[in-house]
């Protein structure tokens, strides 16, 4: 959390290049606790992560899939050396598990006090809606016992003016923390994971005023729903309806 060469590049390389080219602001920072925390966000996006890390006065880390950092492909050990130096860590979702196991390295950062980002549709938008959210952010506060803090990103999709990748004018806002410490414990529990998942997601969407989609973007972007039946899932908001019952 916060390594020599993460505050190095950030003052040296993405900062002036964030706030100073491309423009980049952010509002509600003062909104982060100071403690251990996850960062959840809509995700429109490839550079999302360099914005935020950029924009932000305090170190966050990001995971990334572990075949980045195992994988075989040209230049993985150089890859794999910088999304570390960078904050960021390996998590394996192969098979489709969610379990503390897989989020480990996660919960590890929040263990020592750390700021953690997420993005809970999975996936970049496909079509500027907010997604249905995956419960895996839900899994990791309930595990933690960490505040969620919403944040949505604008304006931050790349661009190519004179054919050079671009993001002009990108906008981060945070909003106030949200508190589920009454299901901590609840990481097992279907009901509970999704209520939560719905809330954290509802709390982006009041601050991005995307319309939101009850389908998962993944699910748009592979093929797997076609865009028509994918709007006909538009909802007033995700989730609804009372906290579920849960004993911890």
């Amino acid at each position: 959390m916060g390594s020599v060469f993460y505050s190095g590049i950030q003052t040296l390389v993405f900062r002036p290049l964030v706030a100073g080219l491309f423009r980049g602001t952010i509002t509600g920072e003062d909104n982060i606790p100071d403690g251990p925390a996850l960062l959840a966000s809509n995700h429109i996006g490839a550079g999302d992560p360099i914005v935020t890390s950029s924009l932000l006065h305090r170190p966050i880390t990001y995971s990334a899939k572990a075949e980045l950092f195992t994988g075989h492909y040209p230049g993985r050990p150089v890859v794999a050396w910088f999304l570390r130096k960078i904050n960021t860590v390996p998590v394996n979702r192969s098979g489709g598990r969610a379990s503390r196991e897989v989020f480990a390295p996660v919960l590890e950062v929040l263990g020592q006090g750390g700021l953690v980002g997420i993005y809970p549709e999975g996936t970049r938008s496909p079509d500027g809606y907010l997604h249905k959210g995956k419960t895996g952010v839900a899994r990791i506060a309930l595990a933690a016992g960490v505040p969620v803090v919403p944040m949505a990103m604008f304006s931050s999709e790349t661009i190519r003016p004179i054919g050079i990748p671009w993001i002009s004018h990108p906008r981060a806002v945070i909003g106030k923390p949200l508190d589920f410490g009454r299901f901590n414990g609840g990481d097992d529990d279907h009901g509970v994971l999704r209520w939560v998942t719905d809330e954290i997601m509802n709390a982006i969407m009041a601050i991005s005023g995307q319309e939101y989609v009850d389908v998962y973007g993944a699910s748009v972007k592979s093929g797997a729903v076609t865009k028509e039946a994918a709007l006909a899932q538009v909802r007033s908001r995700p989730g609804g309806g009372p906290p579920p019952a849960f004993r911890g």
